[in-house]
Protein backbone atom coordinates (compact mmCIF):
# COMPACT_ATOMS: atom_id res chain seq x y z
CA UNK A 1 0.00 0.00 0.00
CA UNK A 2 0.84 3.56 -0.51
CA UNK A 3 0.32 6.71 2.14
CA UNK A 4 -0.98 9.98 -0.18
CA UNK A 5 -0.75 13.03 1.25
CA UNK A 6 -2.21 15.99 -0.18
CA UNK A 7 -3.33 19.54 -0.44
CA UNK A 8 -5.57 21.32 -2.60
CA UNK A 9 -4.13 21.96 -5.81
CA UNK A 10 -5.02 25.80 -6.38
CA UNK A 11 -3.22 27.16 -3.12
CA UNK A 12 0.47 27.55 -3.13
CA UNK A 13 2.49 24.78 -2.37
CA UNK A 14 3.42 24.36 0.99
CA UNK A 15 4.13 20.82 1.64
CA UNK A 16 7.52 21.42 2.87
CA UNK A 17 10.45 18.53 3.59
CA UNK A 18 9.48 19.26 7.38
CA UNK A 19 5.74 18.17 6.89
CA UNK A 20 6.51 15.27 4.94
CA UNK A 21 9.35 13.80 7.53
CA UNK A 22 7.18 14.24 10.33
CA UNK A 23 4.59 12.45 8.58
CA UNK A 24 6.77 9.49 7.56
CA UNK A 25 8.32 9.30 11.27
CA UNK A 26 4.54 9.06 12.54
CA UNK A 27 4.36 6.24 9.68
CA UNK A 28 7.19 4.56 11.23
CA UNK A 29 8.29 3.59 7.22
CA UNK A 30 11.83 3.57 6.63
CA UNK A 31 11.04 4.66 2.75
CA UNK A 32 11.01 8.24 1.40
CA UNK A 33 8.21 10.56 -0.14
CA UNK A 34 8.10 9.80 -4.04
CA UNK A 35 6.59 13.11 -4.72
CA UNK A 36 3.47 13.36 -7.52
CA UNK A 37 2.68 17.09 -7.97
CA UNK A 38 3.34 20.30 -6.02
CA UNK A 39 0.87 19.56 -3.90
CA UNK A 40 0.96 15.53 -3.58
CA UNK A 41 3.11 12.45 -2.27
CA UNK A 42 2.83 9.10 -1.97
CA UNK A 43 5.17 6.80 0.49
CA UNK A 44 5.50 3.15 -0.11
CA UNK A 45 4.31 1.07 3.01
CA UNK A 46 5.25 -2.53 3.42
CA UNK A 47 2.56 -2.55 6.81
CA UNK A 48 -0.30 -0.42 7.52
CA UNK A 49 0.62 2.32 10.19
CA UNK A 50 -1.66 2.93 12.93
CA UNK A 51 -3.62 5.82 11.30
CA UNK A 52 -4.77 8.12 14.63
CA UNK A 53 -1.83 9.82 15.09
CA UNK A 54 -1.54 10.47 11.08
CA UNK A 55 -5.53 11.53 10.76
CA UNK A 56 -4.72 14.28 13.64
CA UNK A 57 -1.60 15.37 12.31
CA UNK A 58 -3.49 16.03 8.67
CA UNK A 59 -6.21 17.36 9.73
CA UNK A 60 -4.47 19.92 11.61
CA UNK A 61 -2.84 20.84 8.98
CA UNK A 62 -5.62 20.89 6.36
CA UNK A 63 -3.96 17.63 4.54
CA UNK A 64 -6.18 15.07 2.80
CA UNK A 65 -4.41 11.20 3.37
CA UNK A 66 -5.45 8.02 2.06
CA UNK A 67 -4.21 4.61 2.67
CA UNK A 68 -4.28 3.36 -0.95
CA UNK A 69 -4.10 -0.35 -2.23
CA UNK A 70 -1.60 -1.11 -4.47
CA UNK A 71 -3.92 -2.40 -7.01
CA UNK A 72 -5.73 1.10 -6.79
CA UNK A 73 -4.41 2.52 -9.94
CA UNK A 74 -5.32 4.38 -13.06
CA UNK A 75 -4.12 1.66 -15.33
CA UNK A 76 -6.76 -0.19 -12.99
CA UNK A 77 -9.73 1.53 -13.17
CA UNK A 78 -12.29 1.03 -16.77
CA UNK A 79 -15.32 2.96 -14.79
CA UNK A 80 -15.53 5.93 -13.16
CA UNK A 81 -19.57 7.04 -11.68
CA UNK A 82 -20.11 10.44 -10.07
CA UNK A 83 -22.43 12.20 -8.48
CA UNK A 84 -23.20 15.52 -9.77
CA UNK A 85 -24.87 18.10 -6.95
CA UNK A 86 -21.96 19.36 -4.83
CA UNK A 87 -19.48 16.26 -6.33
CA UNK A 88 -19.06 17.40 -10.11
CA UNK A 89 -20.36 20.92 -9.49
CA UNK A 90 -20.57 23.51 -6.35
CA UNK A 91 -24.02 23.66 -5.95
CA UNK A 92 -26.90 21.63 -5.19
CA UNK A 93 -29.34 22.64 -8.11
CA UNK A 94 -32.85 22.03 -6.03
CA UNK A 95 -31.57 24.63 -3.99
CA UNK A 96 -30.59 27.45 -6.59
CA UNK A 97 -33.85 26.18 -8.23
CA UNK A 98 -35.86 26.93 -5.45
CA UNK A 99 -34.06 30.54 -4.52
CA UNK A 100 -35.74 31.57 -7.74
CA UNK A 101 -38.83 31.66 -6.02
CA UNK A 102 -37.21 33.02 -2.35
CA UNK A 103 -37.86 29.41 -0.90
CA UNK A 104 -33.90 28.05 -0.66
CA UNK A 105 -33.72 27.56 2.97
CA UNK A 106 -37.12 25.55 3.07
CA UNK A 107 -36.00 23.66 0.45
CA UNK A 108 -32.17 23.30 1.75
CA UNK A 109 -33.17 22.27 4.46
CA UNK A 110 -35.06 19.38 3.17
CA UNK A 111 -32.09 18.40 1.02
CA UNK A 112 -29.22 18.21 3.84
CA UNK A 113 -32.00 15.89 5.88
CA UNK A 114 -31.81 13.85 2.82
CA UNK A 115 -28.11 14.05 2.43
CA UNK A 116 -27.09 12.98 6.27
CA UNK A 117 -29.34 10.27 5.57
CA UNK A 118 -32.13 11.31 7.92
CA UNK A 119 -35.18 10.99 5.72
CA UNK A 120 -35.47 9.24 2.28
CA UNK A 121 -34.44 10.37 -0.97
CA UNK A 122 -37.69 9.47 -2.96
CA UNK A 123 -39.57 11.34 -0.21
CA UNK A 124 -37.36 14.69 0.20
CA UNK A 125 -36.79 14.54 -3.63
CA UNK A 126 -40.68 13.97 -4.15
CA UNK A 127 -41.35 17.16 -1.39
CA UNK A 128 -38.77 19.93 -2.82
CA UNK A 129 -39.98 19.13 -5.91
CA UNK A 130 -43.88 20.08 -5.24
CA UNK A 131 -42.50 23.20 -4.39
CA UNK A 132 -41.42 24.18 -6.72
CA UNK A 133 -44.99 24.30 -8.43
CA UNK A 134 -45.56 27.03 -10.92
CA UNK A 135 -41.77 28.30 -11.43
CA UNK A 136 -41.15 29.31 -14.67
CA UNK A 137 -38.89 26.41 -16.66
CA UNK A 138 -36.54 29.13 -17.81
CA UNK A 139 -35.31 29.37 -14.36
CA UNK A 140 -33.71 26.25 -14.84
CA UNK A 141 -31.63 27.80 -17.66
CA UNK A 142 -30.47 30.64 -14.93
CA UNK A 143 -29.43 28.35 -13.06
CA UNK A 144 -26.54 27.64 -15.34
CA UNK A 145 -25.63 31.05 -16.47
CA UNK A 146 -25.89 32.70 -12.86
CA UNK A 147 -24.53 29.59 -10.31
CA UNK A 148 -23.72 26.64 -11.57
CA UNK A 149 -19.98 25.95 -11.46
CA UNK A 150 -17.90 22.83 -11.67
CA UNK A 151 -15.80 22.21 -8.70
CA UNK A 152 -12.12 22.59 -8.74
CA UNK A 153 -10.50 19.99 -10.73
CA UNK A 154 -13.49 18.60 -12.54
CA UNK A 155 -11.66 19.28 -15.77
CA UNK A 156 -8.21 17.74 -14.86
CA UNK A 157 -10.17 14.72 -13.44
CA UNK A 158 -12.31 14.30 -16.82
CA UNK A 159 -8.94 14.90 -18.78
CA UNK A 160 -7.17 11.82 -16.70
CA UNK A 161 -10.45 9.47 -17.54
CA UNK A 162 -9.96 10.10 -20.92
CA UNK A 163 -6.26 9.93 -21.51
CA UNK A 164 -6.36 6.59 -19.35
CA UNK A 165 -9.52 5.45 -21.71
CA UNK A 166 -11.25 5.31 -18.09
CA UNK A 167 -15.26 5.79 -18.91
CA UNK A 168 -17.28 8.29 -17.17
CA UNK A 169 -20.55 8.45 -15.78
CA UNK A 170 -22.79 10.65 -14.16
CA UNK A 171 -25.75 9.32 -12.13
CA UNK A 172 -27.91 12.49 -10.36
CA UNK A 173 -30.50 12.47 -8.04
CA UNK A 174 -31.04 15.96 -9.55
CA UNK A 175 -32.27 16.92 -13.05
CA UNK A 176 -31.44 15.99 -16.78
CA UNK A 177 -31.52 19.77 -17.66
CA UNK A 178 -27.99 19.77 -15.64
CA UNK A 179 -26.95 16.62 -16.19
CA UNK A 180 -27.22 16.93 -19.83
CA UNK A 181 -25.59 19.82 -20.01
CA UNK A 182 -22.38 18.64 -17.78
CA UNK A 183 -22.57 15.34 -20.14
CA UNK A 184 -22.11 17.78 -23.52
CA UNK A 185 -19.75 20.17 -21.62
CA UNK A 186 -17.23 17.64 -20.40
CA UNK A 187 -17.87 15.00 -23.03
CA UNK A 188 -18.75 12.35 -20.14
CA UNK A 189 -20.00 8.86 -21.82
CA UNK A 190 -22.78 8.45 -19.74
CA UNK A 191 -25.58 10.48 -17.57
CA UNK A 192 -28.84 9.25 -15.69
CA UNK A 193 -30.94 11.86 -14.02
CA UNK A 194 -34.96 12.73 -12.64
CA UNK A 195 -37.30 14.72 -15.56
CA UNK A 196 -39.02 17.45 -13.88
CA UNK A 197 -42.43 17.31 -15.59
CA UNK A 198 -42.92 21.04 -17.30
CA UNK A 199 -46.47 22.14 -18.97
CA UNK A 200 -47.32 25.39 -20.56
CA UNK A 201 -43.31 26.31 -19.54
CA UNK A 202 -44.27 25.97 -15.73
CA UNK A 203 -42.70 23.09 -13.51
CA UNK A 204 -45.70 21.24 -12.52
CA UNK A 205 -43.63 19.84 -9.27
CA UNK A 206 -44.19 16.46 -10.20
CA UNK A 207 -40.72 13.97 -11.32
CA UNK A 208 -41.52 11.78 -14.27
CA UNK A 209 -40.72 8.33 -14.30
CA UNK A 210 -38.87 6.40 -11.35
CA UNK A 211 -36.85 8.56 -9.48
CA UNK A 212 -33.46 7.78 -9.21
CA UNK A 213 -32.56 7.15 -6.11
CA UNK A 214 -29.89 5.10 -4.19
CA UNK A 215 -30.84 1.50 -5.35
CA UNK A 216 -31.15 3.20 -9.13
CA UNK A 217 -27.45 4.44 -8.98
CA UNK A 218 -25.79 1.32 -7.73
CA UNK A 219 -28.12 0.15 -10.92
CA UNK A 220 -27.16 2.22 -13.66
CA UNK A 221 -23.29 1.56 -12.01
CA UNK A 222 -23.88 -2.12 -12.51
CA UNK A 223 -25.56 -1.87 -15.86
CA UNK A 224 -22.75 -0.21 -17.45
CA UNK A 225 -20.18 -1.94 -15.42
CA UNK A 226 -21.79 -4.84 -17.35
CA UNK A 227 -22.08 -3.35 -20.77
CA UNK A 228 -18.19 -2.53 -20.80
CA UNK A 229 -17.54 -5.84 -19.68
CA UNK A 230 -15.55 -5.02 -16.24
CA UNK A 231 -15.60 -6.31 -12.90
CA UNK A 232 -16.24 -4.84 -9.38
CA UNK A 233 -12.34 -4.29 -9.17
CA UNK A 234 -12.64 -1.73 -12.30
CA UNK A 235 -15.01 0.95 -10.83
CA UNK A 236 -14.81 3.78 -8.65
CA UNK A 237 -18.24 5.87 -7.38
CA UNK A 238 -17.50 9.22 -6.41
CA UNK A 239 -20.25 11.11 -3.82
CA UNK A 240 -21.02 12.97 -1.31
CA UNK A 241 -24.11 12.31 0.33
CA UNK A 242 -26.09 9.11 1.89
CA UNK A 243 -27.32 8.77 -1.40
CA UNK A 244 -24.33 7.26 -2.69
CA UNK A 245 -23.41 4.94 -0.26
CA UNK A 246 -25.03 2.07 -2.17
CA UNK A 247 -23.31 2.74 -5.17
CA UNK A 248 -20.28 3.00 -3.80
CA UNK A 249 -20.43 -0.92 -2.20
CA UNK A 250 -20.69 -1.88 -5.96
CA UNK A 251 -17.26 -0.84 -6.38
CA UNK A 252 -13.94 -1.28 -5.87
CA UNK A 253 -13.24 2.23 -4.13
CA UNK A 254 -15.70 4.97 -3.11
CA UNK A 255 -14.54 8.14 -2.75
CA UNK A 256 -16.04 10.62 -0.13
CA UNK A 257 -15.40 14.24 -1.77
CA UNK A 258 -16.10 16.85 0.62
CA UNK A 259 -18.78 14.48 1.92
CA UNK A 260 -21.30 14.11 5.22
CA UNK A 261 -19.83 12.48 8.26
CA UNK A 262 -21.73 9.30 7.66
CA UNK A 263 -20.44 9.02 3.86
CA UNK A 264 -16.83 9.44 4.64
CA UNK A 265 -17.17 7.23 7.86
CA UNK A 266 -17.92 4.28 5.27
CA UNK A 267 -15.96 5.49 2.07
CA UNK A 268 -12.76 3.66 0.64
CA UNK A 269 -11.18 7.15 0.82
CA UNK A 270 -11.93 10.90 1.86
CA UNK A 271 -11.02 14.11 0.10
CA UNK A 272 -11.85 17.40 2.61
CA UNK A 273 -9.56 19.64 1.31
CA UNK A 274 -7.99 18.47 -2.34
CA UNK A 275 -10.16 19.21 -5.59
CA UNK A 276 -11.41 16.11 -7.72
CA UNK A 277 -8.10 16.68 -8.85
CA UNK A 278 -6.53 14.82 -5.65
CA UNK A 279 -8.46 11.37 -7.18
CA UNK A 280 -5.64 11.65 -9.79
CA UNK A 281 -2.79 11.50 -6.94
CA UNK A 282 -5.10 8.98 -5.17
CA UNK A 283 -4.47 6.64 -7.85
CA UNK A 284 -1.43 7.76 -9.82
CA UNK A 285 2.17 6.03 -8.67
CA UNK A 286 4.66 8.26 -10.35
CA UNK A 287 4.02 11.93 -11.66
Amino acid sequence: MRLVIQEPSIAAPSLLAQTLSEIQQLSQSSGSFVQLTDHAYYLPLQSQPDTTKISQYCQSHALDYALVADEHTLQNIGLAVMDMDSTLINIECIDEIADMMGIKPMVAEITESAMRGEIQFEESLRRRVGLLKGLDASSLQRVIEERLQLNPGAKEWIAACKQHGIKTMLVSGGFDFFADYLKNLLGLDYAHSNSLEIIDGKLTGQVLGKVVDAQAKADFLIQARNQLGLNQSQVIAIGDGANDLTMMKEAAAGIAYHAKPVVQQQATYALNHSGLDGIINLFSTHS
